[in-house]
């Protein structure tokens, strides 16, 4: 079987979950190509081939920085083409989530997103995906000869890179869209753990009460060197911005470690967030449904606990540094 995995560029470098998605590919022994599509891009091709890709598939051009869903639908198309792939991995991000429904419609096949498991035996592709907000899990098979996954971070393990070279295939400039003309991307600047990307989430709710409470999951992060999420009622309220927001209408997430704090488990949190890998609970109420898909549990005041937690964490810090030296 043979499948295309789209990656996604952040500045100079292959996010993290592209290379996840190729990680995968090289455990289920297919054979598999990557595409990628920006301006500059063409350096990255050794890397891509480092975690699976024999085959990179470039479209390299100053017109393509940023991404418009037509010029972008054109070059993918054109690469799942020439690759003859079965199966095309992209990532559940904005660009994705965009990008794959167009895609499918190019090439007449069927499309899942935001994918929790996928299974690949012997030709057939099977993927599971949560529906009405986490409270039914699909599972689907593809009829068509094309399947298209999107696959949230964290979904499939970062393999080692391994020794090797790809075979570069260039591809053909799409002429520009002129239907749409990009003019400008505003977006928050900030020092933090991009959420999306992250290995630990330190998330709050409305059990942080207020600022007093934001800066205690702020400090925890900092400590953890973690993410900051938030539910949809602190982002609401204004506790948070909505950029932090984890839910079914928010970032879905799926780090290693996910903190829940002060979060009750509404159904729209928890289709954000039930991804991860280990989910740890603090709460006061202890009938609070986060507890029934949290890996483990405290049922603590977070103005109690979150001090003493980070006052051990950092001691942990401090000896491992001292230890290092």
């Amino acid at each position: 079987m043979k499948a295309l995995v789209i990656a996604e560029t952040k500045g100079n470098s292959i996010k993290k979950v592209s290379l996840e998605l190729l990680s995968q590919c090289r455990r289920w022994g297919l054979e598999t190509s990557a595409v990628v599509v920006g301006s500059g891009v063409s350096g990255l091709c050794d890397e891509l081939a480092a975690y699976g890709a024999s085959t990179v598939y470039v479209a390299d051009d100053a017109s393509l920085e940023r991404y418009l869903t037509l010029p972008y639908a054109k070059v993918v198309s054109e690469a799942a083409k020439q690759s003859g792939a079965q199966l095309v991995l992209v990532s559940g991000s904005e660009l994705g989530k965009d990008l794959a429904p167009r895609l499918a419609a190019r090439l007449g096949a069927g499309a899942v997103t935001d994918a929790k498991a996928v299974s690949v035996d012997g030709g057939k592709v099977t993927v599971k995906s949560l529906a009405y907000a986490g409270k039914v899990m699909n599972q689907v098979a593809f009829k068509s000869d094309v399947a298209v996954v999107t696959a949230q971070p964290g979904t499939f393990e970062l393999a080692d890179k391994a020794a090797g070279s790809a075979n570069v295939v260039r591809l053909e400039t799409p002429e520009s869209d002129l239907r749409v003309v990009l003019r400008e991307i505003l977006k928050e600047t900030s020092d933090k753990v991009d959420l999306g990307e992250a290995n630990i989430v330190v998330a709050g709710g409305r059990g942080m009460k207020g600022p007093e409470g934001v800066k205690l999951i702020e400090s925890l992060a900092d400590t953890l060197g973690a993410a900051i999420g938030g539910s949809r009622a602190v982002c609401d309220s204004g506790l948070m911005p909505h950029s932090c927001q984890v839910g079914q209408t928010g970032r879905v997430v799926a780090p290693q470690v996910y903190f829940a704090i002060g979060i009750s488990g509404a159904i729209q949190h928890l289709a954000g967030m039930t991804g991860s890998k280990v989910i740890i609970a603090i709460n006061t109420d202890p009938d609070a449904p986060i507890f029934n898909v949290a890996d483990y549990g405290l049922v603590a005041d977070l103005f109690e606990a979150v001090p003493i937690l980070i006052s051990e964490l950092s001691k942990i810090k401090a000896g491992a540094a001292t230890a290092a030296r």
